[in-house]
């Protein structure tokens, strides 16, 4: 559970398992959005840690997002952020309440056209969309950008690459630059809440929505069903 594995990395208490769930059916017992924050609770001034840590455990559920629904089939348009994401190791892959940069980044485009913006790191290494993880195709190989040094590991990403991984497809982590982004024969975004977006556009390149993206999303599909 990425919660855990946060947690740990942060040296805060792990929430028990069996209250944070029932906390979540209780603030949303249909479909909705459900979002659980973990923080180290009250504290003084300064960044020192507290002896004795009491967390503050925040549990809320939301509307889910109504995007068109041809973006899932068709694909969406994206574009190239000019924000560079800084490289700290000890932080990368944990989703944290620090999402300044994607904020940031964000803001850069009101186009509503423009679905997604991807974010690469100082060093030109592409990392992430402001809210998404990133997959390209080259050769019938799947490749998705290492997140050793910043970044978001996000849940649907590694359920992605562990659906990948039982149908025998090759799927590798390995710094992509935006050469390798716009050369690729196919892109598509993952995050729990879009499942899967093919890319049919970054900045002026075209791509036509491939079969990888399809069949990733029949898997998820699967998955639901037998979960």
């Amino acid at each position: 559970m990425r919660l855990a594995a946060d947690c740990a990395r942060l040296q805060l208490p792990e929430p028990d398992e069996a209250t944070l769930r029932d906390e979540i059916a209780r603030v949303g017992p249909g479909e909705a959005v459900v979002k659980a924050t973990i923080t180290r609770g009250q504290a003084g001034r300064g960044y020192a840690v507290p002896t004795e840590v009491r967390t503050t455990r925040i549990v809320s559920a939301h509307a889910l997002p109504d995007y068109p629904a041809e973006w899932r089939t068709s694909g969406v348009r994206v574009r190239r952020c000019h924000l560079a994401l800084a490289q700290q190791p000890r932080l990368a892959g944990a989703k944290t309440l620090n999402r300044l940069e994607n904020v940031l980044a964000r803001n850069e485009w009101d186009d509503p056209a423009i679905a997604e913006g991807l974010i690469a790191d100082a060093d030109g290494r592409v990392i992430e969309g402001t809210m998404s993880n990133v997959f390209i195709t080259v050769a019938g190989r799947v490749y998705t950008p290492d997140l050793g040094r910043c970044g978001v590991v996000g849940a649907q990403r590694e359920r992605v690459r562990e659906l990948l991984r039982r149908e025998k497809v090759h799927c590798e982590e390995r710094d992509l630059r935006w050469t390798d982004v716009l050369a690729a024969e196919e892109i598509f975004l993952t995050n729990s809440l879009i499942d899967v977006w093919p890319v049919r556009q970054v900045d002026e390149r075209a791509y036509a929505p491939g079969p990888l993206a399809a069949r990733v999303r029949e898997l998820i599909e699967r998955d639901d069903a037998v979960g």
